[in-house]
């Protein structure tokens, strides 16, 4: 019998019979403890069965529960035991199609009619339940693509069928299964030992999806689900859900009067409503005077141009499934814009420039318009209409590495001064569709990563995801419940300055080619405005409130005095409100907490008396009585420390 040697984790090798289960060669190689801690098996760097036969010499890793990747395979296996809790319940009444583990837990799309509802999930988890309690091992089998089909085909699977035909034509001869119990399913693994793994799930939501993303393609039900090895962490996840639930910017943005979406003017169209358009206009306020300090001018562009503009850009090649129809106009075709960034290199190429102008900073609050299917809009988050905090700098090669560390640092102080302290980086590559030459995106993609790696930012390579005109910086904060959201984005462009022929008068007398960075810190502001309404809990700092006072009075008496307290401070320059209404003053005081207004000012007849007004924080906590000078200087202090440029 041939022998192989097998290695754990960089230790001495051992023989053993070829073919033999990793499981069993693991028994050799490491305690009874270790073994208990593996879920799966990393051999020759590629993930497989604890049950996988070893043919080859072999260096094993383990993958353990405690790792990323053995939460995934845990996941990844409770799909395919919802799948079979949800085949043995309404057997060939449901079709099965893919069901993958994802970030915080894992799905399921479902053809069933009609479709599953929540009411159907505590069925499918006591068949779950069952199916657990059975320890039934995950076993996997490789058949030819003529057999898979075969099989799949007498079981009424055609989505199976059609996988497994996509996989023939791009050249697969053999198909993977896993079996539990009487459940197949196609899949490449690896999965757990056994389904008594599986101790600690639940079954979440329920959303409609068309099978492989195509709304031409039937509507199908997909069940989410989270599962993870510790009980606590399942507890303490869900307690995150309800907390994600309470903050939904969705629900607050209703309850504190700051956007409206109606069907009528149209899905994904923001309305705002006073309260959220002064918050959006401190904002925009608080942008403006930042990149004023930095160096930049502002610009103004229409949201049209003619078609052609789109076509020399590149966006009609690869960006026209984002964009709405043309319509006709004096016989001429005009698309609304997509982006911002053609209108800012006709403002460039409107004079001549010199190498001594650089480096040339623009910026626009510039209004785009992208569709978005239907089914992907999500209140603020996913629109079809929103206002980009864009910008575009004109630069010579030897200013660019300066310029991205300048970016950079305008970029964190922005977010930081939102109370985002944490994130994550990417350099997002080059993706399966592009313009311009490898050489420039070599140059490009160079370019972010040298000054990423000199400015000492850590970062990972997300692969494919950039524009199809350039690499870029993505920088994802992290609100208060951990959760990651793309706002910020640095692209280095060398294309669109060619595409355009845009050029500047060098040093030595002929022309040159400046190097284009297109940024964005906020991303857009509806959606940067929702994630602040979660991250917050639509409780604003102070110098962020759309209303940072209300003037309660305890009687009617007190109403004169309030309106004066109310003139004051509004010429004082805070942003206060009134509520005189003939209602008792404990209601008042919980209508403003509701409203997330952070001062409560009080007026009784001592207060009128004294000219002064009781102040109480929305926390419930009273300060001392002062005057309505005194609180408006302690708002600009408390403010003036919080939001400084």
């Amino acid at each position: 019998m041939t022998s192989i040697a097998v290695s754990i984790s960089g230790g001495e090798a051992k023989s053993f019979p070829a073919g033999i289960a990793a499981q069993d060669a693991l028994k050799e190689l490491i305690s009874g403890k270790q073994r208990k801690q593996a879920v799966a098996i990393r051999c020759n760097g590629k993930a497989a069965d604890l049950s996988a036969p070893l043919r080859e010499d072999a260096a094993l890793e383990l993958i353990t529960a405690e790792s990323e990747e053995g939460l995934h395979i845990l996941r990844h296996s409770a799909a395919h035991i919802m799948a079979q809790a949800v085949k043995e319940l309404f057997g060939q009444k449901v079709q099965v199609t893919i069901g993958p583990a994802i970030e915080d837990g894992y799905y399921y799309d479902f053809d069933r009619q009609p479709a599953f509802t929540p009411d159907d999930f505590a069925a499918i988890e006591e068949k779950m339940a069952a199916v657990v309690k059975a320890a039934l091992p995950f076993s996997r089998r490789e058949l030819p693509i003529a057999e898979a089909i075969d099989f799949f085909s007498k079981q009424g699977e055609t989505y199976k069928v059609e996988l497994i035909r996509d996989l023939a034509a791009q050249g697969e001869t053999f198909v993977s299964l896993y079996q539990q119990g009487d459940f197949i399913d196609l899949c490449r693994g690896p999965h757990l030992p056994d389904t008594s793994w599986l101790k600690s799930f639940k079954l979440l939501r329920v959303a409609g999806s068309y099978w492989r993303g195509d709304e031409k393609n039937p509507m199908l039900t997909r069940i989410y689900g989270t599962a993870f090895f510790d009980a606590k962490e399942l507890k303490q996840y869900l307690e995150r859900i309800e907390e994600a639930k309470r903050r939904d910017h969705r629900r607050l943005g209703k309850e504190l009067k700051l956007f409206t979406i109606q069907d009528e003017i149209g899905p994904g169209l923001i309305l705002w409503q006073p309260r959220g358009a002064l918050l959006r206009r401190l904002l925009e306020d608080y942008w403006k005077d930042a990149h004023y300090k930095n160096g930049y001018q502002l610009l103004y562009t229409p949201h049209i141009a003619r078609q052609d503009l789109w076509k020399t850009s590149g966006h009609l090649d690869f960006y026209a499934e984002n964009m709405y129809a043309a319509m006709d106009i004096d016989e001429v075709a005009y698309q609304l814009k997509p982006m911002n960034c053609p209108f800012h290199i006709g403002v460039y190429k409107s004079e001549p420039h010199s190498y001594r102008e650089f480096p040339i900073r623009w910026c626009e609050l510039g209004t785009v318009y992208r569709y978005e299917r239907a089914g992907a809009l999500h209140g603020l988050m996913r629109v079809r209409g929103f206002t980009q905090d864009d910008a575009h700098i004109f630069c010579r090669p030897d200013q660019l590495e300066e310029e991205i560390f300048n970016i950079i640092d305008l970029n964190l102080h922005v977010l930081k001064t939102f109370g985002f302290s944490e994130y994550d980086v990417y350099l997002s590559t080059r993706p399966a569709k592009y313009v311009g030459s490898d050489e420039n995106w070599e140059l490009a993609t160079q370019a972010l990563k040298q000054a990423m790696d000199k400015k000492g930012l850590a970062y990972s390579i997300d692969p494919g995801e950039g524009v199809f005109y350039g690499p870029k910086i993505d920088i994802k904060i992290k609100d208060q419940l951990g959760r990651s959201w793309q706002c910020s984005t640095i692209q280095v462009d060398f294309n669109l300055p060619e595409r355009f022929g845009m050029s500047y008068a060098g040093q030595d007398g002929a022309e040159h080619q400046p190097i284009m960075i297109h940024r964005a810190l906020m991303g857009s502001l509806e959606r940067f405005i929702g994630v602040l309404i979660e991250h917050y809990a639509g409780a604003f700092p102070l110098w962020l409130a759309p209303e940072q006072a209300r003037v309660l009075n305890i009687t009617d008496s007190q109403g004169d005095y309030c309106g004066k307290v109310l003139a004051a401070l509004r010429k004082a320059g805070i942003r206060v409100e009134a509520d005189l209404r003939n209602e008792k003053l404990n209601y008042k005081i919980r209508e403003a907490q509701l409203m997330k207004v952070p001062y409560m000012l009080i007026a009784g007849d001592r207060e009128m008396q004294d000219g002064m007004i009781t102040v109480r924080k929305r926390s419930g906590e009273n300060l001392p009585p002062m005057s309505p000078q005194d609180f408006a200087d302690m708002v600009r202090r408390e403010c003036a420390e919080t939001a400084a440029v």
